[in-house]
């Protein structure tokens, strides 16, 4: 008997352990659970079981019981029923996750949207594409190399939910994994990132703001951080401090899962470096960019409106939208959703360098400025942009460049070869061999 006591005594007292220890976890983990489930379902119409067969199959997330209230348009979550969280959807701002002290029955605005259908084919219209055939294109290779995207077993450990290239214009292959269409909407995660940055190119071209200025921030005005510039934000070398760690209790986990207004947090941290000296990946910082945008504008409509009116709506992304925080803010680093095609509309706007058919939304130096490699990134960063510069993807051309999210969302631009590249999945680099499958299709390119 003593021995089985004090068996149980271990067991109990190692689990009681193991919970305080990832007890402040709880919270985190719960709220991605239920803001992803909020997302997911009533964005796109998932079901709670391919929600957490999919998108909430991650490490400790998978942990929680998560439900739906089809009524109230809201999710909960929690952890052997503790710390439950809970994200309501509002049609228009998407799903944000709430905390106790958050007002439900607040009036509020959401963006005003153009969606009228346009008389054009794919990509500058809502009719089909034409089709094209192209002689140089080895159209085999090319099936091929987006076939070998897609799990073919049961291990599932590419985990590809969509790919989609486009040449000169054209879909030359596209495919997606069961459950998901041309239809599906798909978080981009940081490839969101992106999108914010790409405002300030449209305000910088429209002479509104000059991202060369002093970033607008009251609070930094008499310390060292009074020398950081919008372009520095956007380069990720302002010197703030952040650390960026989505598998503990981080800067960024508990900006997204905490936070009642994200675009303060990187706001309030301390300056480390001097501005333009030292490349630190933030996403407090795109979300304090969100901020600097609000600023910009003199109604809180106005902001919510231009996201779409400059560009979203403007390049027919109709499916796309940006979910807000608590305080009425784009999350300008992680919330946005799109279908494939829409994401791919967005490099297309790159690949013709702000040509939007014709409608030009910024000058081709804001290309050369998101591509140009930020000061110790490796070649690896430019303007809220990822770059190849230093040949990260060692077979694919240099002057390739993308916005990357979470779990490896990728929209490629690759200039040389008039390519966009979209892949949109559950895997990250280190799993998912980026560097193959697009020296695949760009080889597909005679």
């Amino acid at each position: 008997m003593k021995k089985r006591y004090w068996f149980l005594l271990a067991f109990f007292a190692i689990v009681f352990s193991v919970v305080a220890w990832n007890y402040p976890k709880l919270n985190l983990i719960s709220g991605f659970a239920a803001k992803n489930v909020a997302s997911s379902h009533f964005a796109d119409g998932r079901s709670l079981q391919m929600i957490e067969d999919g998108d909430n199959d991650i490490p400790m997330v998978d942990l929680a019981t998560n439900s739906f209230d089809k009524k109230t348009k809201s999710a909960s979550s929690n952890v052997f029923g503790l710390k439950t969280r809970k994200a309501i959807w509002r049609d228009g701002l998407g799903a944000t996750l709430i905390d106790d002290n958050f007002d439900e029955s607040a009036p509020y605005e959401v963006p005003k949207r153009n969606l009228t259908l346009t008389n054009l084919p794919f990509p500058y219209g809502d009719l089909p594409q034409k089709d094209t055939v192209f002689s140089n294109i080895d159209y085999k290779k090319l099936r091929i190399a987006v076939d070998a995207a897609f799990d073919r077993d049961i291990l599932k450990d590419k985990r590809t939910r969509a790919v989609l290239v486009i040449y000169k214009d054209v879909i030359i292959a596209e495919k997606y994994a069961d459950g998901f269409s041309k239809d599906s909407k798909l978080l981009g995660w940081s490839m969101t990132k992106s999108i914010t940055g790409t405002l300030f190119g449209i305000l910088d071209y429209q002479k509104r703001l000059d991202i060369g200025s002093k970033a607008p921030i009251p609070e930094w005005k008499n310390d060292k951080r009074a020398n950081i510039t919008i372009a520095d934000l956007l380069n990720m070398n302002s010197g703030l401090e952040w650390e960026e760690d989505y598998e503990t209790i981080s800067d960024a986990t508990k900006m997204l899962f905490l936070a009642k207004d994200m675009t303060r947090v990187q706001l309030e941290k301390p300056a480390l470096f001097d501005p333009g000296e030292h490349w630190n990946y933030s996403s407090g910082t795109s979300n304090l960019l969100s901020g600097i945008l609000r600023k910009q504008f003199k109604t809180h409509q106005q902001y919510l409106d231009f996201w779409y009116a400059a560009l979203i709506d403007r390049i027919g992304m109709k499916s796309m939208f940006i979910e807000t925080d608590m305080s009425g803010n784009f999350v300008g680093s992680s919330y946005g959703w799109a279908t494939t095609r829409d994401w791919a509309k967005f490099g297309l706007l790159y690949l013709h360098k702000g040509n939007w058919n014709g409608d030009r939304l910024f000058d081709e130096k804001w290309v050369d400025f998101v591509t140009k490699p930020t000061k110790g990134s490796n070649g690896r960063y430019g303007g809220h942009f990822w770059l190849n510069r230093g040949g990260y993807f060692p077979d694919a051309p240099r002057d390739m460049y993308s916005a990357n999210g979470f779990q490896g969302q990728k929209v490629f631009i690759i200039p040389s070869k008039d390519l966009v590249i979209v892949r949109l999945g559950l895997t990250e680099d280190k799993k998912f061999d980026f560097n193959r499958f697009v020296s695949g299709v760009v080889g597909s390119v005679k």
